[in-house]
């Protein structure tokens, strides 16, 4: 899609995923009853909330483009892969955070062209921060009504690296990671944090690589690996290749994201069992 076309989209889209943050906090201002899904992970009126808000709206928007969201009915993998662009959408990421009133949840809307984002909007309703980017457009954050600052990953050398995790999953492969990293490096500083947040501190240079050795599904990573694509950074698999998306199956292989940097990051992997 041009960028001309994009420039115009991002905004509608920015409205969107706040207008389905609204719906999100007035859920969370109460009181509310946690649901368990068929893979175990939580549910609860605000994902159902945010998702009817955005398929309703992005249906409006462009009725030509498919909605594919994780609260969607499954949409058989014949039927998708004849799709030339879709929305790829959480509407509420990080419901273990919602569920815990950390505040470090998102709402994630992803324009996917072929395989891979072309736009990308994170909202963090609790902090009402939004993180945007499209290709050929920028990337940007904005906290609340201010000017939307242009956001850019920072440069790794050598010598003390800031590492992003996930503030509930961890495991083996990402402790053998940061062991390997700490031996090259001598030091690290651990940041931890929920949802899309993770990349999204990569793409405006507040972290030097969030290392992803667990199970997540596109709809977790498309909007912000867009965000820091065109920040300057990568979201890649152990192979250094980028993630793509609508796979026949929609779950990702481990990935890392990772701002500019000659680093081999990927060698960090080797030999680790995903």
């Amino acid at each position: 899609m041009h960028a001309d076309k994009l420039t115009t989209l991002l905004p509608e889209v920015v409205a969107i995923a706040k207008a389905a943050g609204a719906e999100i906090m007035d859920v969370y201002s109460g009181g509310f009853e946690v649901e368990t899904k068929g893979d175990g992970s939580p549910l609860t009126i605000a994902d159902r909330r945010a998702h009817a808000l955005i398929e309703k709206r992005l249906t409006a928007l462009s009725p030509s483009i498919p909605v594919l969201s994780e609260e969607s009915r499954q949409i058989d993998y014949l039927e998708r892969a004849a799709w030339p662009m879709f929305w790829l959408v959480d509407p509420l990421d990080g419901t273990k955070e919602f569920v815990k009133r950390n505040g470090e949840f998102t709402v994630n809307i992803a324009l996917i062209a072929g395989i891979a984002p072309c736009l990308g909007v994170v909202y963090t309703p609790a902090q009402d921060v939004t993180h945007s980017a499209a290709t050929g457009c920028g990337a940007y954050r904005q906290h609340v009504a201010d000017r939307p600052e242009p956001i850019r990953v920072r440069a790794y050398r050598d010598g003390p690296a800031t590492v992003v995790a996930s503030r509930s999953h961890a495991g083996d492969a990402l402790q053998a990671f940061n062991e390997r990293l700490r031996a090259h490096s001598g030091e690290i500083e651990l940041r931890s944090m929920g949802s899309a947040l993770k990349l999204c501190l990569v793409a405006q240079g507040e972290a030097d690589i969030y290392p992803r050795l667990g199970p997540t599904s596109e709809w977790d990573t498309a909007a912000a690996q867009c965000v820091v694509e065109v920040a300057g950074g990568r979201v890649v698999d152990r192979f250094d290749v980028p993630l793509r998306y609508n796979k026949q199956s929609l779950l990702n292989p481990w990935f890392l994201v990772y701002g500019a940097s000659d680093f081999k990051w990927c060698e960090l992997v080797d030999g680790l069992e995903e």
